[in-house]
């Protein structure tokens, strides 16, 4: 944009004359953008970590054999996925129209791609537990669930707390990922014990059943995963902002 002192007037990146006053007006409209992209992005965090919390609490409503509310949880939480896929396509377009810096925007769509993916192995989670719902499952299999699923919201309180730190507080920021990933440890112990539990259910559960039984501690061990891949990067990202 060229400034032309004596007219009060610039040249915009097209040769059109604008005056100073409409300057200001563009300026607050690419502040504004910006802001937006990052509510979005807030949104779409705290909407991840309540998915994993509807999957807890549906799981911890099927041990109890309550499966109408089970199906409430499940339901919510398939709604919720679906705004998360609205809210990257949404957040991705926005970035690149906003004044992010370049090294910001890329660090943004990193973080919002892997809250989608780890809303995405929630969502497969809730399938293989709508599944189940109709069928007899022995207790101490859902309490092996239930409990897991737990933990799952540990894991994913932890990274929200972390990413929610990584502009305030570096430090506190890296100390809360490590935490995610001592949940996500204690996770994978829980995925050895339930694969253990099934191999020895065998007489008290059909062949199909164990099945969806498998993708489900698979899926929900995706969870914990991919959670920790995403404070991995949290760390990654303390390190560039203490560097910078």
């Amino acid at each position: 944009m060229v400034y032309y002192p004596n007219s009060q007037q610039y040249k915009n990146n097209n040769n059109v004359i604008i005056k100073k006053e409409d300057e200001t007006m563009e300026r607050w409209f690419i502040q504004r953008r910006k802001s937006k992209v990052l509510e979005l992005a807030d949104r779409q965090l705290t909407l991840a970590i309540d998915t994993v919390t509807e999957l807890e609490n549906s799981i911890s409503e099927a041990s109890k054999k309550n499966v109408a509310d089970a199906k409430k949880y499940i339901n919510k939480l398939f709604v919720t996925e679906e705004e998360i896929d609205n809210l990257r396509r949404t957040i991705f377009e926005e970035s690149t129209r906003g004044s992010l810096p370049l090294n910001d925007r890329e660090d943004l769509m990193h973080l919002v791609k892997r809250l989608d993916v780890m809303a995405d192995f929630v969502k497969d989670s809730g399938r293989s537990v709508l599944l189940l719902l109709e069928i007899t499952i022995p207790k101490e299999l859902w309490n092996a669930y239930a409990e897991m699923a737990k933990d799952l919201v540990e894991c994913a309180r932890a990274l929200k707390a972390s990413i929610d730190k990584l502009g305030s507080d570096p430090l506190e920021a890296r100390t809360l990922s490590q935490k995610v990933d001592q949940v996500e440890k204690r996770v994978d112990e829980q995925h050895l014990r339930i694969k253990g539990i099934l191999l020895k259910s065998d007489k008290e559960v059909n062949p199909s059943t164990l099945l969806i039984l498998k993708d489900l501690v698979e899926s929900m061990e995706q969870v914990a995963d991919s959670c920790d891949d995403t404070a991995d990067y949290v760390r990654v990202l303390t390190i560039a902002r203490e560097a910078s």
